[in-house]
């Protein structure tokens, strides 16, 4: 399937190590670094086979933690002159702590921005916040909860799938054909059931890359109820609107 997705929704490799620490309950100031190292290590390999564009600031953050990693390994040299050695952590979970006040302030002051537009024009809805009819507040889930919905997929293929002569060829551009069609039908797609109901793995890398380009275009939206609840699909109403507003005008 040559097909190569090149996204903007990648923000850098502290959003992937703060979303799989938030993901797994760990302490930052306690970060149990074997354990994401390895987790870190899975979701660059699935980008990978993916052929997802990773930026090299990915690969060298893989390396820290690496180097991390085995700083910790080494047996501590004991001596009563040497004051005792810095966590080899400490810059990680520095760099971690600031990032995230970035992250935060950065949220605050487009908070900030939309209350200040509201003033003097009809408000938009973002696609960070959704409401939909019934008056429920969903979130956007990151690209991060997608890879994750699609490796605990991938992780429940039998064996025996994985080396079956695939005679059915599935497209990308099939695939987004086809989430469209089934989105005119449903206000909804919950991406777990999407994935089961594939084939076999071709055809469950296809619906993922075709998520992905569609997100890209901005025709849909991936949102929660919760942080890492449950992915739904669904149109982005917003894109429609401005487009029926264009061919209108």
């Amino acid at each position: 399937m040559a097909y190569k997705v090149k996204l903007e929704v990648f923000e850098g490799p502290l959003d992937l190590l703060l979303y799989l620490i938030k993901k797994s309950e760990i302490d930052i100031y306690n970060i149990p670094i074997a354990q994401v190292s390895r987790q870190y290590l899975e979701y660059i390999e699935l980008m990978r086979s993916l052929d997802l564009n990773i930026a090299g600031e990915y690969l060298v953050m893989a390396a820290t933690l690496m180097h991390i990693k085995s700083k910790m390994l080494l047996p501590c040299e004991e001596s009563e002159e040497e004051e005792e050695e810095e966590d080899p952590r400490v810059n990680l979970v520095r760099q971690l702590l600031e990032y995230q006040k970035f992250k935060q302030a950065a949220a605050h002051l487009e908070k900030r921005e939309i209350k200040q537009k509201d003033v003097f024009i009809r408000s938009t809805s973002k696609i960070k916040k959704y409401r939909d009819q019934e008056g429920e507040i969903y979130f956007e889930a990151s690209v991060f909860d997608l890879i994750s919905a699609f490796s605990e997929v991938l992780e429940r293929v039998p064996k025996e799938k994985f080396q079956e002569v695939i005679k059915d060829e599935f497209s990308v551009a099939d695939k987004i054909h086809e989430l469209l069609h089934r989105l005119m039908e449903k206000e909804i797609i919950y991406i777990n059931r999407l994935f089961r109901k594939a084939k076999n793995k071709i055809e469950i890398i296809a619906f993922f890359l075709a998520i992905l380009e569609l997100i890209r275009l901005k025709e849909i939206i991936v949102i929660q109820r919760e942080p890492f609840s449950e992915i739904q699909i669904r149109r982005n109403t917003e894109r429609i609107q401005s487009s029926l507003r264009s061919a209108a005008g």
